[in-house]
């Protein structure tokens, strides 16, 4: 399966604007099976969702959708939402064949303020796509391992972040921690570029089940790359160093 991650430099609260530079960047991307854009991509990561937030079957998802089936593809990626009175933070995994799958962001960012204005998602979401079983995060997710722990659900996480670079260490640890403790690849897709909350330095990259980035963007720019995964790796490395079988079997409630 090959995977395209563009790390967007997302003009702050400009959804047209941001809109238009997607559809651009995945029709000159490599074709790929999936296009994997950053959290609230169409607006930053905002702190006003009654200012930004669209409604549900709003611009972006339209957007996405339409995207989905123009590239035959699934198009991934965040949005502020509002929804029967409440806002979400919420990841859409749109595919060709017009169906989705949602996921609200379930770790809500306190240091921000984000818990006082979004509401957070309750279920963790596992979406399965032409073979490859992917757990859906949304940035602050990454942090929390437990939330994240493969179950032998999945084959690939998707992350979707505004993680900013003073932050950096941990996210590309964090996001590499996931990948070699559920022996899984990871797509952990952050912006670029600065707004007003900061300067990002992206470190958008797609990482192997050891560990390893395979592909990665450029520093603090919009930049997109394209590389494929392929189960076959995990499915040997699994056979030969089970470590998911010798998991402690515990269930938080």
């Amino acid at each position: 399966m090959k995977i395209t991650l563009l790390q967007t430099d997302i003009k702050w609260c400009s959804p047209a604007e941001n809109i238009a530079r997607a559809e651009k960047l995945i029709l000159d991307a490599e074709k790929s099976d999936i296009y994997i854009l950053p959290e609230m991509f169409s607006t930053g990561f905002c702190m006003e969702p009654e200012k930004i937030a669209e409604p549900v079957g709003g611009d972006a998802f339209s957007f996405m959708m339409l995207m989905a089936k123009r590239m035959d593809a699934a198009i991934v990626g965040s949005v502020a939402v509002e929804d029967n009175g409440s806002y979400y933070n919420r990841m859409y995994f749109c595919k060709p064949d017009g169906t989705f799958e949602t996921y609200d962001k379930h770790h809500l960012f306190t240091f921000s303020g984000e818990d006082k204005v979004y509401s957070p998602g309750s279920e963790r979401v596992v979406v399965e796509f032409r073979g490859v079983r992917i757990l859906l995060l949304v940035c602050y997710d990454l942090r929390f391992p437990v939330f994240a722990r493969n179950r032998n659900d999945y084959d690939m996480i998707i992350c979707v972040a505004n993680w900013p670079r003073v932050r950096r260490y941990p996210w590309c640890a964090l996001a590499k921690a996931r990948a070699i403790e559920n022996l899984c690849y990871v797509a952990a897709v952050n912006r670029g570029g600065v707004d007003e909350w900061g300067d990002y330095s992206g470190d958008t990259m797609l990482i192997d089940p050891y560990g390893q980035p395979i592909a990665e963007c450029r520093e603090g720019i919009e930049d997109v790359v394209t590389a494929s995964i392929d189960l076959d790796v995990i499915n040997n490395f699994r056979n030969k160093f089970p470590a998911l079988c010798d998991a402690d079997d515990f269930i938080l409630r």
